[in-house]
Order: structure tokens, then C-alpha cells, then sequence
């Protein structure tokens, strides 16, 4: 069926062929079921893998299907894992020593009937300790965890009641620095006219008295002044004016 199907690429038998062997896609699958990763979607990558295998398997070369689909089915697995089922994405080298060191671990845990040890780990995969270690941190990149999660129970808030609120502090700064920066095109009288009515809250007569000045002469330094801001905002950056020319003007 194999050479048949590699000199017609008939469709009716590729569909034989896949449902011969799909057993294997099952054990290849299997081979990668841990943790909440689905096995109908990881049968369904180990498929994918079952078919380019028939697809590229070529019985000239003389090696059994089984000895070329099952690591083209595996190489698939692991790439649905190093692409779609980390959280976070390590390295692509940590990602495959940390699906070897899961997948030998949970070997040695059948084996042994216990949690293998670093030491069990790293001669089962051929890896410094240290490197098992790193891999078995990377695991924990795999699944996030919801900030809805119940609390534990020395922990009354989930831990979205910890993340921090907007600060609005921060904004009022940022208006502060903008008006100040504004504010240098403005001679001082201007400036402390500006302050008494608009931080101090007073009248136009009030600040008259202060300033010594009539209400009337009050209410053009407003309004020049609130134009002065105006055309400043609308326009470039403003530059401190000059002492000569501040001095000249409080004059």
C-alpha cells in the first residue's frame, strides 16, 4: 500500500493508509499527554505529523514507515508544545530540555514509584543538574495563572485586589509641569494674578486690593494673560523670557 501510494498519491488510499495507522499517531500522542493539555488536540497535531510523514516517506529507501512517522509525529508534538502551549515563551533550546525533563520525569515517577530526584533526572536525559533545574523552572512558564484565582486560605483577595489602581496624582503633576512651562511667557504680575484667582478663588476686586489695582484693570490682565497661555499651548514650546524683558514689562 505504501509503494502503491507513493507512485499514484491516490487520495482513497492516503485515507486507508492514515486510518491504518493512526494506532501510532495515538501512541505518539499519548506520549505527550500531561498536565491540561487536551489529547483530542494533541491527537489531532500527532495526525497532522501521520500525514506529512505519508506524504515524504519514500519505501525505496528500505526503513519501515513506523521507524520514519513516529519521530515525524513526535517533532510535530513538540512543536505544537515549544509554539501554542507556553504562557511565556523561554528560549527555544529551554523549551525543549524542559519537555525532556517533564517527559523524564514523569517516566522515572512510574518507575520509581516516588518524585525522582535532580541527580535520577539528569542521568535519565544526559543534562547537567544545573540545566535540569533551569528546565524544570521553565515549566512553570507554561500555564499563567488567572488574576481571578480564589484566594489561599491565608489570603483573603484574589489576586486581582492586588494589582495597582490608576493613580490620577499623576496626571494633576503632568498638568502642573505643562502650566508651569506655560507660565513663562507670562510677566510676574500676570502670573500672581492668575494664582489669587484661580488656586486662591478671589474676585476680581479682591485681587485688586491685593495687587493694587482697579477691578477693571484686573480683568485685562486676565484676559491678556489667559491669551497669552492660549497661543502658547497652540504653539511651540515657550522659552523663559528674558530678565530685561520681564522687568521691563512688571514696569
Amino acid at each position: 500500500m505504501l509503494r502503491n501510494f507513493a507512485r499514484s498519491r491516490d487520495p482513497r488510499l492516503r485515507e486507508e493508509l492514515v486510518n491504518r495507522y493512526l494506532p501510532l499517531a495515538r501512541y505518539a500522542a499519548n506520549q505527550y499527554a500531561r498536565g491540561s493539555e487536551s489529547f483530542d488536540d494533541l491527537m489531532q497535531v500527532a495526525s497532522v505529523g501521520l500525514l506529512k510523514a505519508l506524504d515524504r516517506f519514500d519505501p525505496a529507501n528500505g526503513a519501515a514507515f513506523s521507524s520514519y512517522a513516529l519521530p515525524t509525529m513526535t517533532g510535530e508534538l513538540r512543536r505544537h508544545f515549544r509554539d501554542r502551549g507556553w504562557a511565556v515563551r523561554p528560549p527555544r533550546d529551554l523549551q525543549e530540555q524542559a519537555l525532556l525533563v517533564e517527559r523524564a520525569g514523569d517516566e522515572l515517577l512510574r518507575e520509581l514509584g516516588r518524585s525522582p530526584t535532580v541527580w535520577e533526572i539528569s542521568e535519565r536525559v544526559g543534562l547537567d543538574e544545573e540545566v535540569v533545574l533551569e528546565a524544570r523552572e521553565a515549566l512553570s512558564a507554561r500555564v499563567s495563572t488567572s488574576l481571578s484565582t480564589p484566594p489561599r486560605d491565608d489570603d483573603d483577595n484574589p489576586l486581582e485586589a492586588r494589582l495597582g489602581m490608576v493613580e490620577h496624582g499623576y496626571d494633576d503633576a503632568e498638568r502642573r509641569a505643562t502650566l508651569h512651562a506655560l507660565s513663562r511667557v507670562l510677566t510676574g504680575r500676570e502670573r500672581e494674578v492668575l494664582r489669587l484667582r484661580f488656586e486662591e478663588d478671589m474676585t476680581q476686586a479682591e485681587i485688586g486690593e491685593v495687587v493694587g489695582l482697579s477691578q477693571m484693570h484686573v480683568s485685562r490682565v486676565l484676559r491678556a494673560a489667559l491669551e497669552k497661555l492660549r497661543i502658547a499651548a497652540e504653539g511651540p514650546a515657550p522659552r523663559q523670557p528674558s530678565r530685561t524683558a520681564t522687568s521691563t514689562a512688571n514696569l
